[in-house]
């Protein structure tokens, strides 16, 4: 393995409540009624592909930018500085760079959000790579944000590159580039959903992986 691709959201920083949260709360100022749990579920989209699932498409294309930058603005104001990183993603990224691996970050948030997650994770200075929503056309399960981070981790090869993330969405948008990807369950998603969405390996959360990663697809290939 050259490179690592990593999702954010529930995968390195505990925030998929608080997305979900922050979703509900915008489509209640909109007039939508949206459960929770229903949501929930769709955290790891970004907004283009998560608005079709409880608005009809004429209301997204009418209304969808003016509801995804409220909730945006939302988030920020009420739910970011609440937001908590998961165990030994510093330790990790630091075990994956003394393995002479390039680590990306490949998230379907938006590129100043992605900024300031890194300082909440204190991984700027480890990070070589990002990528996010606005580097793609298309949101995950799509795999335009993947594609985008293979193009700056050129010359490598997608065979010598994995993804991990948390959601069926990361592992579906990597398949569609080529990228085989581990599983993390510490976004709330079970194993067997993970595992069906092609996961080729799964841990509890970062800390797990780095305990783990002399025996890890990491280490292993």
């Amino acid at each position: 393995m050259r490179a690592v691709i990593f999702d954010i959201d529930g995968t390195l920083l505990d925030s998929v409540d608080l997305h979900a949260k922050a979703w509900v709360e915008a489509f209640a100022h909109f007039g939508v009624e949206a459960d929770f749990v229903a949501v929930r579920r769709q955290i790891g989209k970004g907004g283009d592909e998560l608005m079709p699932v409880f608005l009809p498409p004429e209301r997204v294309e009418r209304e969808g930018k003016t509801i995804e930058a409220y909730r945006s603005d939302l988030f920020k104001r009420d739910y970011l500085d609440r937001v908590r990183p998961f165990p030994g993603v510093r330790a990790l990224f630091e075990r994956i760079g003394a393995a002479d691996m390039r680590i990306a970050l490949g998230s379907s948030g938006k590129k100043d959000e992605v900024e300031h997650y890194q300082e909440i994770l204190g991984i700027a200075d480890l990070v070589d790579v990002v990528t996010t929503s606005d580097d793609a056309e298309r949101s995950k399960p799509h795999p335009d944000i993947f594609e985008a981070a293979l193009k700056k981790l050129a010359p490598l090869k997608a065979s010598s590159i994995l993804v991990v993330g948390d959601t069926p969405y990361d592992a579906e948008a990597a398949a569609k580039a080529g990228l085989s990807t581990i599983g993390v369950l510490c976004g709330g998603v079970s194993a067997a959903d993970l595992s069906r969405a092609g996961c080729i390996a799964l841990y509890r959360d970062p800390q797990d992986l780095l305990d783990g990663f002399d025996r890890s697809p990491l280490a292993a290939g």
